[in-house]
């Protein structure tokens, strides 16, 4: 990922940690944000399975202001 580039389209950490705390906003801004990168496969992973990991993307955007990245495919 680029330095300085954030998830959730680059709002603030602390939006983004707002945002992350709804499971179904995380879920969809997690699925949207791995279609723009262009990985199609983690895309579509997170679409049927993202909500199992709501958890971990929250835990993750808290320590490091990134969701978790499964796939780099």
């Amino acid at each position: 990922m680029a330095s300085g580039k954030k998830d959730y389209f680059g709002l603030g950490r602390i939006v983004s940690i707002i945002l992350a705390i709804i499971p179904f906003t995380a879920w969809i801004l997690g699925m949207i944000t791995r279609f723009s990168e262009g990985k199609i496969v983690a895309g579509i992973i997170r679409i049927f399975g993202g909500w199992l990991i709501w958890l971990i993307d929250l835990i993750m955007m808290i320590a490091t202001g990134h969701i978790w990245r499964l796939l780099n495919i």
